[in-house]
Order: structure tokens, then C-alpha cells, then sequence
């Protein structure tokens, strides 16, 4: 079974940058849609962005123009620039391979005021 495994996570002041990534344990060129998503204390994991195969990429509307996603063969990346207080949480990354959805065990992003 696919494994994909987070990593990048931190402490950071508000205001500052991080970059995620997330490793598959098999190439992933032809997996169609990836994504990120975050789940903060207390609430409900929401996604946060996508990236297709040709790297089309979309945002949640509270990173638009903050965050970046990517991707290669074998990793999805996410670069968090102008980091809020609200983007604290875990980020998970997860991929549909086949019908089922793997997730990644999630990596935790701290912003500090």
C-alpha cells in the first residue's frame, strides 16, 4: 500500500514561511489530484489546496496568495509564506490512489504571535 509521510512542519513567528512536503512511497506522476489539508484544535480538518496533473493548482481562500503547491514524482509540496495565527494545526497531505484515499500521518505547523 502507497505511504506518504509529511514533513517541513515547525515553530514560526506570524508573518514568516514554511515549506511542506510530503514523500510517496511510489511514484506518483500519474495520480490526478493531491492535496493539503489542515486541522487546527478543536476543529474539523479543511482542505487547503489541491494540485492536478499537470500542476493546476487550487486554494482555499483564506491561503490565496500566500501558499503554494507543487508537485514532482515522487513528493507534493506546500510553501506557506505570510503565516497567520489561523494557519496553526496539522497538515495532512493525501492522494486518491485508486478508490481508496491515503493520508499521510500529518506534520504540525505552530505560529507564534
Amino acid at each position: 500500500q502507497v505511504r506518504l509521510v509529511e514533513s517541513g512542519g515547525g515553530l514560526v513567528q506570524a508573518g514568516g514561511s514554511l515549506r511542506l512536503s510530503c514523500a510517496a512511497s511510489r511514484n506518483i506522476h500519474s495520480i490526478n489530484n493531491l492535496a493539503w489539508y489542515r486541522q487546527a484544535p478543536g476543529k474539523e480538518r479543511e482542505w487547503v489546496a489541491g494540485v492536478g496533473l499537470r500542476n493546476s493548482a487550487d486554494y482555499a481562500d483564506s491561503v490565496k496568495g500566500r501558499f503554494a503547491i507543487a508537485r514532482d514524482n515522487a513528493r507534493v509540496y506546500l510553501q506557506m509564506n505570510s503565516l497567520r495565527l489561523e494557519d496553526k494545526g496539522v497538515y495532512y497531505c493525501s492522494g486518491k490512489f485508486g478508490t481508496v484515499t491515503i493520508w499521510g500521518q500529518g506534520t504540525q505547523v505552530t505560529v507564534s504571535s
